[in-house]
């Protein structure tokens, strides 16, 4: 899970953007890196092949000094979303600290968003990490196009799993932010009780995601 140095006072934070191919997890973290400050963004960093549009990880990094000195750095990957790379997503996966599900809206892509879920769910197994525990929300992109599976029925779906969903079309820029906000608020819930955030680093919520996403951020950038 999270990369911690008491020594150094350093914490290094990994979100992963999971989903079937061609959902539009690549273009989610192109679209995030064009909204979010440019004086706070690190450079986007990919890999493509002709068989996946991302054969490894798209780096997005991030850095700020809470108040009481812990200095935080965040990287956002993205996995391939063809079968024969699931090594490669095993590896991505590997230390993840929260996962957005990125799925496609179209109806006809529900049996691929089921099956990469499945996969999901087996991967973090494999890598010791409990869905359960582990920061989680899923974002149905593309909500732009024809032929989509409405909202109320995604809703009704997945409603016992108390996961929470957002809506989004990557390619005009809405729901992407608000995916990624919530995440971050989720990631922070879940460090907080172990590492203090708020007791020992006067590190609140609304100080993390802002810093984190550049809004009106008030932390001091490192390097």
């Amino acid at each position: 899970m999270i990369e911690y140095n008491e020594a150094e006072n350093k914490m290094i934070l990994k979100l992963v953007y999971y989903g079937p191919a061609m959902s539009g997890k690549t273009t989610n973290l192109l679209c995030l890196h064009d909204i979010l400050d440019t004086t706070g963004r690190g450079e986007l960093m990919m890999l493509d092949t002709k068989e996946d549009r991302t054969i490894f990880f798209d780096l997005l990094p991030f850095f700020f000094t809470a108040p009481g000195g812990l200095k935080i750095k965040l990287k956002v990957y993205t996995v391939p979303g063809q079968v024969r790379h699931d090594a490669t997503r095993k590896a991505v996966l590997t230390r993840a600290d929260g996962i957005a599900f990125i799925a496609d809206s179209q109806v006809s892509e529900s049996a691929n968003n089921a099956e990469s879920f499945g996969n999901l769910e087996k991967n973090l197994t494999f890598v010791g990490i409990d869905i359960d525990r582990v920061p989680l929300v899923i974002q149905f992109n593309k909500r732009d196009l024809q032929e989509i599976t409405p909202e109320e029925e995604l809703r009704k779906v997945w409603k016992s799993s108390g996961i929470q969903l957002f809506m989004a079309s990557a390619l005009q820029g809405w729901g992407i932010l608000e995916t990624f906000t919530s995440l971050l608020g989720m990631t922070y819930d879940s460090l907080d009780g172990r590492y203090g955030l708020a007791g020992k680093q006067g590190l609140t919520k609304d100080m993390f995601v802002k810093n984190l996403t550049r809004q009106e951020a008030n932390g001091q950038n490192v390097r």
